[in-house]
């Protein structure tokens, strides 16, 4: 393209170099901004992550999170029907993935964004808890399933073009319509007092997560997850058995009161070393499965 100058001759247009514009959002600025950050493969990663966790090295634990920052952005996205800005959730976000990144042991065998994912949610969680004014956020375990998962499941429904009924919700999270009912007017109000009970954790109120121990609350939150992910993969597990691996599962393995060989043998007219191996057979079944498919749960 070219333009007269005021002689008449023709001269070239100088190009125009790109740029980021000032009208765009700080959102969209920051994603094309990590772009330029490459993703580690998994001996790059491990690699890197040695140099850290026994040298302490810090370009090392700076490439370690910035190859990460767009895992971040993807798990902040899961929470953003909750009215937060997505940059709010970004970044704590990503103090948790600096968290994890400290934390992170290369030697367990698995992915830094595996393990990180816990940590990410974690903040974000914390935050959340902190920052939305709730009557009451949740005093059941069902409730704070709820808090975290209701929106995740009704645009997950409405992404399947399936109109998210409160059947429907219910059914798929495993708790009452009540609750669904419940938590739905509770997430479309913004009163609350800092003295709300939260979670099942007796006492617990919202004015006690104010303080500056974040960090042993998200590593709680973390650790919580990963409970209820093995809960998850053990109901599933349990669907596998039948017969007297079902009946050595249930009450012997999972029974708060565990019968003993010798009642089990007699129940079942075999011996007592017959049962214990039936049982080794099953724990050793039930490590296989979680492995397999919860491989984030490190269970060697």
């Amino acid at each position: 393209m070219t333009v007269q100058s005021k002689k008449g001759q023709k001269k070239k247009k100088e190009p125009i170099t790109p740029s980021l514009p000032a009208v765009l959002s700080s959102l969209a600025r920051y994603l094309i901004e990590i772009k330029k950050y490459p993703y580690l493969s998994r001996e790059e990663e491990e690699k890197i992550a040695k140099q850290y966790y026994e040298h302490g090295d810090l370009k090392a634990a700076e490439n370690l999170i910035t190859a990460n920052l767009r895992l971040v952005v993807k798990i902040a996205y899961e929470y953003y029907r909750t009215g937060f800005k997505v940059m709010d959730l970004i970044q704590e976000g990503n103090i948790g993935l600096m968290q994890a990144v400290k934390e992170f042991n290369p030697y367990r065998g698995i992915r830094l964004a595996t393990y990180a994912s816990w940590w990410i949610k974690a903040y974000i969680q914390n935050f959340l808890i902190k920052n939305w004014s709730l009557v009451k956020i949740g005093t059941t375990q069902a409730q704070r399933k709820l808090f975290y998962k209701l929106e995740q499941e009704r645009k997950r429904l409405e992404a399947l073009g399936i109109t998210p009924e409160i059947k429907l919700l219910s059914e798929n999270l495993g708790v009452k319509e009540k609750e669904v009912t419940e938590m739905t007017k509770r997430l479309s109000g913004r009163d609350a007092s800092l003295d709300a009970p939260i979670g099942h954790d007796e006492g617990a109120t919202l004015l006690d997560f104010q303080s500056s121990h974040a960090e042993d609350y998200s590593t709680e939150l973390a650790n919580r997850e990963t409970l209820t992910i093995f809960k998850d993969k053990l109901d599933d597990f349990v669907k596998t058995l039948t017969g007297k691996s079902l009946y050595i599962f249930e009450r012997r393995i999972m029974s708060d009161e565990p019968m003993t060989l010798q009642e089990i043998g007699d129940e079942f007219g075999i011996t007592r070393e017959r049962v214990r191996q039936i049982e080794v057979d099953v724990v050793e079944r039930l490590k296989e499965y979680i492995k397999q498919h919860a491989p984030e749960l490190g269970v060697k």
